[in-house]
C-alpha cells in the first residue's frame, strides 16, 4: 500500500514536473514535438527539457536556430498542419521578438480562417526576477498576450499545477502560453503520477479565509501564503485565491471571494500599471461584488521601472512579504 501511495503523489520539483508532462505527452501522442533553442543535448536554458532528447531523439526534440521569431512561425505552422508543438523561449522576454507569429498568426488563424484550422500550439516561458539576470532577462510580461483575444495565458504556481496545466494545454485547440517563474523551477511539491489535467480557466483557493481577499499570481501566490501566516496571528483572516489561469479569469471564484470578505488586494510582479491586477480591479467594480466593499481595492505590482541588476534592488522593485502585510493590515483597520 505504501508503494502505490509514493507512486500516486511523490515529491517533484516544478521543472520535474514539466518535464514529466513532456515525457508524458512524448510518448503518448506522436503528434506531440519539442522545440526551442538549446533544449538537446543541452536540456534547455534552465535545463527542464533535461535528456528527452535521448529518448526521443532530435526529430521530436529539435534544436532551433537563435532566431525566436523563425522558430516560433514554424512552430505555428507545424500546429496548423497536425502537430501539436510545445515551443519553449529561453527566456520570457525574448518572445517580443517573436510577437508577430504569437499575436498576429497564432492567436488570429482560426477566427481569420473561420474556424477551418486551428493552432494547438503550447509556448514556454520562463519569467520573472529573482535570478540576478537584469532588465532584458527579469520581466514579467504576461499581460502583453493576456491582451490578445485568441490566446490562454496560464502562470502555474505548484508543481503539481504546472504538469497539469501543461497537459491541458496540449489538449486545448488554441494556442496556450504557459508563464513559469524561474524562482520556482527548483520548488518542490506532491505531484500525482501519470496523466492528468488542471482545468485552464479555474482558479484555486489556496488558503479560506473571511476578512480580506488575496488575489495573487504565479509566485506571488507563495509570498500571500506566508503573509497570510502572520495575518493569522495578528488575528486578520486572510483569503488566498491563485488565479492560476490569466487568460480567461475565473471570475466567480473572485467574485463570491469579494462578497464574503468585503476587500481585495491583488498582488503580481509584473509592473503595476495595466498589470493584471488592474483587470481584477475593474471586473469586481463592474460588478455585484463592488456593493460588498468596506474598503478600496489594493493593487501591488511591480515598479515603473526595469528590473535592476542589484540583488538588493531587485528585489525593492517587486513586491514583498512586508508590503502584503502591510496593505492587509491597513485594510482591515481602516487605515487607508
Amino acid at each position: 500500500m505504501n508503494a502505490v501511495v509514493k507512486a500516486e503523489t511523490r515529491e517533484l520539483s516544478y521543472a520535474e514536473a514539466i518535464r514529466e508532462a513532456m515525457d508524458i505527452a512524448l510518448e503518448s501522442d506522436p503528434r506531440v514535438v519539442l522545440m526551442g533553442e538549446d533544449i538537446g543535448v543541452y536540456g534547455g536554458a534552465f535545463q527542464v527539457t533535461g535528456d528527452l532528447v535521448h529518448k526521443y531523439g532530435t526529430d521530436r526534440v529539435m534544436d532551433t536556430p537563435i532566431s525566436e521569431l523563425g522558430g516560433a512561425g514554424v512552430a505555428v505552422g507545424a500546429a496548423m498542419t497536425g502537430l501539436r508543438p510545445i515551443f519553449e523561449f529561453q527566456f520570457s522576454d525574448f518572445a517580443a521578438l517573436a510577437l508577430e507569429q504569437i499575436v498576429n498568426q497564432a492567436a488570429k488563424l482560426r477566427y481569420m480562417l473561420g474556424g477551418a484550422i486551428s493552432v494547438p500550439l503550447v509556448m514556454r516561458f520562463p519569467a520573472g526576477s529573482g535570478t540576478g539576470a537584469a532588465a532584458q532577462h527579469s520581466q514579467s510580461l504576461e499581460a502583453w498576450l493576456a491582451h490578445v483575444p485568441g490566446l490562454k495565458v496560464v502562470q502555474p504556481s505548484t508543481p503539481e499545477d504546472a504538469k497539469g496545466l501543461l497537459l491541458a494545454a496540449l489538449e486545448d485547440p488554441d494556442p496556450v502560453m504557459i508563464y513559469e517563474h524561474k524562482i520556482l523551477y527548483k520548488m518542490k511539491g506532491r505531484v500525482p503520477a501519470g496523466h492528468y489535467t488542471t482545468p485552464i480557466g479555474k482558479a484555486a483557493i489556496r488558503r479560506s479565509g473571511k476578512d480580506v481577499t488575496i488575489v495573487a499570481t504565479s509566485i506571488m501566490v507563495h509570498k500571500a501564503l506566508e503573509a497570510a501566516k502572520t495575518l493569522a496571528n495578528e488575528g486578520i483572516d486572510a483569503e488566498v485565491i491563485d488565479l492560476r489561469t490569466i487568460r480567461p479569469i475565473d471570475r466567480e471564484t473572485v467574485l463570491a471571494s469579494v462578497r464574503k470578505t468585503g476587500r481585495m488586494i491583488c498582488v503580481y510582479e509584473a509592473v503595476k500599471t495595466l498589470g493584471i491586477g488592474a483587470e481584477i480591479s475593474a471586473m469586481v467594480a463592474e460588478s455585484d461584488a463592488f456593493d460588498y466593499l468596506d474598503a478600496p481595492i489594493i493593487r501591488l505590482g511591480g515598479a515603473e521601472c526595469p528590473i535592476p541588476y542589484s540583488p538588493e534592488l531587485e528585489k525593492a522593485v517587486v513586491p514583498q512579504v512586508p508590503d502584503i502585510l502591510q496593505s492587509a493590515r491597513n485594510l482591515t483597520k481602516g487605515r487607508l
